[in-house]
């Protein structure tokens, strides 16, 4: 019997899925087609319908990093510096399944700085991360909210202080405990201001 698109769909939907686990578990540090396709149930033979190679397999893990990230709730300001200082909440591990995120995010990037073409894909990323920032940075000084400057540059700082600031939390959490986090991003924001 032949199978569908469904089927396929269904199929690289579960092995997505699998990944993900791996991820959870293991970070890209152990990511690779037998341990996803242990987690799947599969031989790594049908995983390679999938993912032919581990960079394939790499590609799709932050493909699919991405688009968790993406997805995931926030309660985000309409505009000016709310807007901002939600946007920056969004991205620091203040709950469970965001510390979970940042860590494979940070653990993403051994395999990402390794290769050229993923390096080039994960600075695309965290560039329309500061494009939007700069957007946000933007819209606030229109208000007269942040400080004049050029935007792009408030915006890199900002990308570049809470980035900094994940990794403090991810590996120090006791130090960093939600509250305190929260507390440090309205500190450097304050920075900002007029």
């Amino acid at each position: 019997m032949a199978r569908t698109k469904g089927d396929h769909d269904a199929r690289r939907r579960e092995a997505s899925e699998a990944v993900w686990r791996v991820l959870d578990a293991h970070g890209f540090g152990g990511l690779t087609l037998r341990a996803v396709a242990a987690e799947l149930g599969a031989t790594t033979g049908l995983l390679t319908h999938y993912f032919p190679t581990k960079r394939d397999l790499v590609a799709h893990a932050l493909d699919l990093l991405e688009q968790r990230t993406a997805d995931r709730p926030r309660e985000v300001a309409a505009d000016g510096s709310d807007a901002l200082r939600g946007t920056l909440l969004a991205v620091l591990p203040l709950t469970t399944e965001a510390a979970t995120s940042n860590r494979i995010w940070v653990s993403s990037w051994d395999p990402a700085l390794a290769d050229p073409g993923l390096s080039r894909d994960h600075a695309r990323r965290y560039g329309r991360s500061r494009d939007k920032l700069r957007d946000l940075v933007a819209a606030a000084q229109e208000r007269g909210e942040i400080r004049a400057g050029d935007p792009a540059d408030i915006a890199a700082g900002a990308e570049s202080f809470v980035l900094g600031l994940v990794v403090q939390a991810l590996f120090d959490p006791a130090a960093f405990p939600a509250r305190r986090q929260v507390a440090l991003l309205d500190d450097y924001l304050r920075t900002l201001s007029p």
